[in-house]
């Protein structure tokens, strides 16, 4: 197969959680049916790459291994927060998205890149940090945990960026959630990746001032491109 190291990019601006499930998930079954064909028909048609960025409106989203009991609201609750919940198909426990937070979907054919779900995590959150630090704000790794964390190892640690994928057949989706101008009074209503006694934070908590989303989407884009080695983005589908 041929390899194709382009990634096609989209900006969807705030859509509903479940619509844009539902899209990642035609567009990675769309990559796997390349892949299929050429393996069935020995051909070599590159796949294609994808990255997707979006807002989404308050929703609770359950990873496939997570537990129930971490969201801590019931239905009525729900509504009167005016947010949704979702069980899904990712890694992780609870998350929380919302306005004023940047989610990255990456839908990545990782035979274009390497063949490797641990280093691609860690890529993910090096991408976090270099943006991070661009900011002066030093984000850091916290053993055990994935994600983008401030302060680790002291009582004051504090998530700035959630991060939960699915794979299959080197095919990646969903992503990570970095709170940027995010209300993170939402937060209060889970137990946040399960992990009890640690906070979450945002850019604008940590700065004190609200940052533009363009500004910091292009931050992350050019640290994307550098880590993965991307050939370029094109702004189409």
């Amino acid at each position: 197969m041929k390899i194709n190291k382009k990634i096609l990019l989209k900006d969807l601006g705030l859509k509903d959680y479940k619509d844009i499930w539902e899209y990642q998930t035609s567009l990675l079954n769309r990559i796997i049916d390349i892949k299929r064909q050429n393996r069935k028909n020995s051909t070599k048609n590159p796949t294609k790459n994808y990255f997707l960025f979006v807002e989404h409106p308050n929703v609770y989203t359950l990873g496939k291994s997570g537990n129930l009991s971490n969201l801590l609201i019931n239905e009525q609750q729900l509504k009167e927060k005016e947010a949704t919940y979702y069980k899904i198909n990712r890694g992780g426990d609870i998350t929380y998205h919302g306005p004023g937070q940047i989610v990255g979907y990456p839908i990545l054919d990782l035979e274009n890149f390497f063949t490797d779900i641990h280093k691609y995590l860690r890529l993910l959150e090096e991408v976090i940090i270099k943006t991070l630090a661009e900011y002066g704000v030093k984000g850091e790794r916290s053993d055990g945990e994935t994600g983008v964390w401030i302060d680790t190892g002291t009582p004051f640690a504090r998530k700035i960026c959630a991060m939960g994928i699915r794979s299959s057949r080197w095919v990646t989706m969903h992503g990570f959630a970095l709170n940027v101008n995010t209300n993170l009074g939402y937060f209060d209503h889970i137990i946040p990746c399960g992990i009890r006694g640690k906070a979450v934070t945002s850019l604008e908590v940590e700065l004190g001032r609200k940052i533009e989303l363009s500004e910091v989407k292009e931050k992350i884009l050019i640290h994307f491109k550098a880590l993965f080695e991307v050939e370029k983005f094109e702004l189409n589908l």
